[in-house]
């Protein structure tokens, strides 16, 4: 056994000390979440430079305009025709309790609608500190909102904003993440249960996950204030510290297990564990940020934040499995197969030979080349939807309907469509151009009325920086935000109108920005930068798996097989969520669209959770053949000795990823859909049938590699246990 190698002095240190290892490793935890609590989260507010968006932000930022909070209290009838007397009391009583609230700092005038169905009333709300609590400003407002409704039970009164539909937003996503937590806990225990047949080995991975993830959050939040973070990063960590945390500890355990069942001791057990799976989980772990750090070149705020999230669980979670873990598991010794369960112990201690997996994997062994075509052609018909994948940003617009503000939000933009979907245009020009300026947008709404693209309700009114030289303007269109019409009026206004009418003025600089102009342009971006993360990930990865297995026809098949796992996925994904037919089984409403940063994301974290499968797998058949084992006898062996492990560990993240498909955001159902699908085809089809062919039918050719890359002879190797020979072999980049 290679004694010197780290993995192994860690789990040694950590098994013939472990109240020192267990006490370290809770100190780190609590630290790290305290580091969390007490630098707060920075919150992301820049999406990197990804087109004119940016370019319009700039302007904008560069005008340095008041940007108060503003709310709106829309009054409208609950049936029938609006009464008019009414709802201009219940406006007056509006206006009146609204400006007696300390954080009010203006109400504007009633105004009706085009239509003159409903009345709103806008209120400007006084600048606050950066750090101050959104929903607590907001509260006020709302209580109000909901006395005046008492007042006047014949009218519909209620308050639509960005803060008050960031706070019910805010409460949807915390009962997510909270039903995401109660759910996957006990799936994953479950499975776990039905693995181990014991209640302690069933536990240990959940823990050693949980307080990965409690750390990694912790860090992040400290981490953010480097590296931004945007709102769905804990939801990300949650998501991935789950799946690695409890894979690593699973073969870790499975391992260790298996060596103490052979006779061995707990510590030569858990040495073991750590040469073979605890290796594994290193080179697992790696690759998973490897993929992960492609995401900084994608150069935007969601993937950094991303990246951040995900790279700091992995690396706890590795970290933990090769410290913590070998200390629990020598500290409970033969307690950890305690309580037992008692049929599942049955089966999960059975030592006859399993007959499903042998059964499976007979195609591949006796007709490899079929097998491989029939598998090859099947994934590949899967994947073909993704060829008609259409990008879009979630808007508005796909937000749960649950809640009464989003309601209330569709009534507020059908009555008032500036209100909703819009394209702010930033212009900047010389001051003296200000009279010019204010003529050229008064022109350019002027062009817009009349064109069914366009939508005017009287709100629209263009405002400039004090010095004169920026002015910005809000044009909306009455169609929602991903939708086909709001893209045309985005280009029409970008190619047509602007230059035909700003774009004439001297000196001017102007873009278009605004949430479709976003979503289009960091489609764009994505489509731009996808090439350049997949060459990343696929060069660094490749390099990973010929040093760890001095193969590079092991390395150059892992990046296929994992190619084609994604790419089935992505098929999945689109077929799913770009039509309506899956709506009432996963609970959303297609807007005909993949997500915008899920093609990339998915792509690196398949990438890398692909390879834990792969590395404990590859590693059991080579293990076969530097016994001298035939490659098509040891693919046999090495694929059915490890489908235990594997299938537990899969269905695991499989359990985890199918408590996303569950949430309310259309991101995470995405999200979660695209992973647990992907992992179900990657340990079923590539793992039992494409990998087992096309490794039979290479044969020794599979070890193929340059001499500078062949592991050196070992010296002394006659004085070297024929056991400890096997561990040392198996780790050849210790």
């Amino acid at each position: 056994m290679a004694r010197g190698q780290i993995t192994v002095r860690a789990a040694r240190w950590s098994a013939t000390h472990p109240w020192r290892a267990i006490a370290m490793w809770v100190v780190v935890v609590v630290a790290c979440f305290a580091l969390g609590s007490v630098t707060g989260t920075k919150e992301s507010t820049n999406e990197g430079d990804i087109g004119e968006v940016t370019r319009a932000d700039n302007i904008v930022k560069s005008g340095n305009f008041d940007d108060p909070d503003v709310e709106s209290v829309l009054i409208t009838a609950p049936s029938g025709q609006l009464d008019q007397a009414a709802a201009a009391k219940a406006a007056a009583t509006v206006t009146q309790q609204m400006r007696a609230l300390g954080g009010v700092a203006e109400v504007a005038q009633p105004m009706p609608s085009p239509n003159k169905d409903a009345l709103i009333v806008q209120v400007t709300l006084k600048d606050a500190p950066e750090d101050a609590d959104d929903d607590a400003r907001v509260q006020p407002l709302l209580d109000t909102t909901a006395k005046v409704q008492q007042q006047y039970p014949d009218l519909r009164i209620e308050e639509v904003g960005g803060l008050s539909i960031g706070k019910a937003l805010n409460e949807t996503l915390g009962k997510d993440f909270k039903r995401a937590e109660m759910f996957s806990l006990p799936v994953t225990l479950a499975i776990l249960l039905v693995a181990f047949g014991a209640l302690i080995a069933a536990s240990v991975p959940v823990l050693l996950a949980l307080s990965a993830v409690a750390a990694a959050i912790g860090l992040s939040a400290a981490a953010s204030q480097l590296v931004p973070a945007v709102d769905a990063v804990n939801s990300v960590i949650l998501l991935i510290g789950m799946a690695v945390g409890v894979d690593y500890s699973l073969f870790y355990l499975r391992r260790e297990r298996e060596e103490r069942a052979k006779g061995r001791g707990h510590v030569d057990a858990v040495e073991i564990a750590a040469a073979t799976s605890g290796h594994a989980v290193v080179v697992s772990g790696t690759a998973v940020i490897i993929s992960m750090a492609g995401l900084f070149l994608a150069r935007d705020a969601v993937f950094s934040s991303f990246a951040v999230g995900s790279i700091l669980v992995v690396a706890v979670a590795v970290v933990g499995s090769l410290t913590v873990l070998p200390a629990v598991l020598a500290k409970l010794g033969r307690w950890v197969d305690r309580p037992r369960i008692p049929l599942l112990w049955r089966l999960t201690a059975s030592k006859s030979q399993p007959r499903f997996w042998p059964t499976v994997l007979k195609p591949a062994l006796k007709h490899p080349i079929a097998t491989l075509l029939v598998s090859v052609v099947a994934l590949l018909a899967v994947a073909s939807p993704a060829l008609g994948m259409t990008l879009k940003f979630p808007g508005t617009e796909d937000l749960p309907r649950s809640t009464s503000v989003m309601q209330a939000y569709d009534r507020l933009t059908a009555a008032f469509p500036s209100t909703g979907t819009s394209h702010e245009v930033a212009v900047r020009a010389p001051a003296n151009q200000q009279p010019a300026v204010k003529a050229a947008l008064a022109e350019l709404m002027q062009r817009t009325k009349g064109d069914q693209l366009f939508a005017a309700d009287g709100l629209e009114e263009p405002r400039f920086s004090k010095d004169g030289t920026v002015a910005t303007l809000e044009v909306a269109t009455p169609y929602e935000g991903g939708s086909d019409q709001a893209r045309d009026s985005l280009a029409k206004l970008r190619t047509e109108l602007m230059p035909q009418t700003v774009g004439k003025v001297p000196g001017v600089e102007y873009a278009v920005g605004g949430f479709v102009a976003a979503d289009v342009d960091y489609a764009a971006h994505t489509r731009d930068k996808l090439p350049l993360v997949i060459g990343f990930v696929l060069l660094l990865t490749m390099i990973v798996m010929m040093v760890t297995f001095r193969s590079v026809v092991v390395a150059i098949t892992a990046i296929g097989l994992n190619l084609l796992s994604a790419g089935a996925a992505y098929g999945v994904v689109t077929a799913v969520f770009q039509n309506t037919w899956a709506e009432g089984l996963l609970d959303f409403r297609s807007n005909g669209a993949v997500v915008s940063w899920l093609p990339l994301f998915l792509f690196v974290v398949l990438f890398g959770l692909s390879m834990d499968y792969h590395v404990f797998v590859v590693s059991r058949i080579r293990e076969a053949v530097l016994r001298g084992v035939p490659t098509k006898q040891a693919v046999a062996e090495g694929i059915t000795g490890s489908a235990g492990v594997v299938t537990s560990a899969a269905a695991v993240m499989i359990g985890v990823f199918a408590v996303f498909a569950t949430l309310s955001t259309l991101d995470m159902k995405q999200l979660g859909v695209g992973l647990a699908v992907a992992i179900l085809i990657d340990a079923t089809i590539i793992r039992a049938v494409v990998l087992p062919s096309i490794m039979t039918l290479l044969g020794d050719a599979n070890w193929w590699a340059p001499k500078w890359l062949r592991p050196k002879p070992a010296k002394h190797a006659t004085q070297t246990p024929p056991a400890a020979e096997e561990e040392r072999e198996l780790t050849p980049v210790g």
